[in-house]
C-alpha cells in the first residue's frame, strides 16, 4: 500500500553541488547547494536564495564553478555549507579546499574536487532565484576517468543529499545499462 506523504522535496538522490566564484575583493568562495540540476546539456540551473554570497558574486563576475562534491571530501563540502563568506572572510583557508583560477571563466577551481562545470551566467529568473549558467568547459581529474575518458561515477564517488534524513549518501553500483535493459520487454 502507498501512503500520501504531502508536498516533499523528494527527486532523489540530489547531487551535492559546490559552487565556486569570486568576492568583490578577488578571494574565493565556494557554498554548498543541494537544489541544482541540468536542464539543458550545456545548461546548469541552481536554485540559490537572494540573500547568498555567492549570488552577489556571481551577478558581479558573471561566471561560477560547479564541482560536484566526493565522499573523500565531504566534511570541507558540508562545512562550505554551514559558513557563510558574509561572517567568515577565512571561509575557503578554514574548509581546507585550495583553489586555482578557471582558463575558462571568472572563477575558482577547486582543487580537491575532481569533476568541475565551468559556466558564464546565463541569467537569474528574479521571481525563482533560479541562476542559469553555460557550461563552457568541464574539467576532471584524470584519477575519475574510465579507459575511454568518460567520468566513472564508481572512481567520482560523488556524494546526494537526502532532504528527509538530512544526510549525504553515496552511490551504489552500476545495475544495468540505461536504454538497453528494458529491450526485454520489446
Amino acid at each position: 500500500m502507498k501512503k500520501d506523504l504531502g508536498t516533499k522535496p523528494f527527486i532523489l538522490p540530489m547531487p551535492v553541488l559546490i559552487i565556486g566564484s569570486y568576492n568583490e575583493d578577488g578571494s574565493a568562495d565556494a557554498m554548498n547547494a543541494a537544489w541544482g540540476t541540468l536542464c539543458e546539456m550545456d545548461t546548469v540551473a541552481l536554485y540559490l536564495s537572494e540573500g547568498h554570497k555567492t549570488v552577489a558574486n556571481i551577478r558581479a563576475r558573471k561566471a561560477f564553478t560547479v564541482a560536484i562534491a566526493d565522499e573523500a571530501n565531504m566534511i570541507s563540502s558540508d562545512y562550505v555549507g554551514l559558513v557563510s563568506a558574509r561572517t567568515e572572510s577565512r571561509k575557503i583557508d578554514k574548509s581546507g579546499f585550495t583553489v586555482s583560477k578557471s582558463n575558462h571563466v571568472d572563477a575558482p577551481v577547486i582543487d580537491e574536487l575532481p569533476l568541475t562545470l565551468e559556466c558564464a551566467l546565463d541569467y537569474i529568473d528574479e521571481k525563482s532565484g533560479c541562476v542559469y549558467g553555460k557550461i563552457v568547459n568541464v574539467i576532471a581529474d584524470e584519477k575519475v576517468l574510465d579507459e575511454s575518458g568518460n567520468v566513472d561515477l564508481n572512481k567520482l564517488n560523488p556524494i546526494s543529499y537526502d532532504p528527509a534524513s538530512r544526510s549525504y549518501f553515496t552511490m551504489g553500483k552500476k545495475v544495468g545499462k540505461a536504454f538497453n535493459v528494458g529491450a526485454v520487454l520489446k
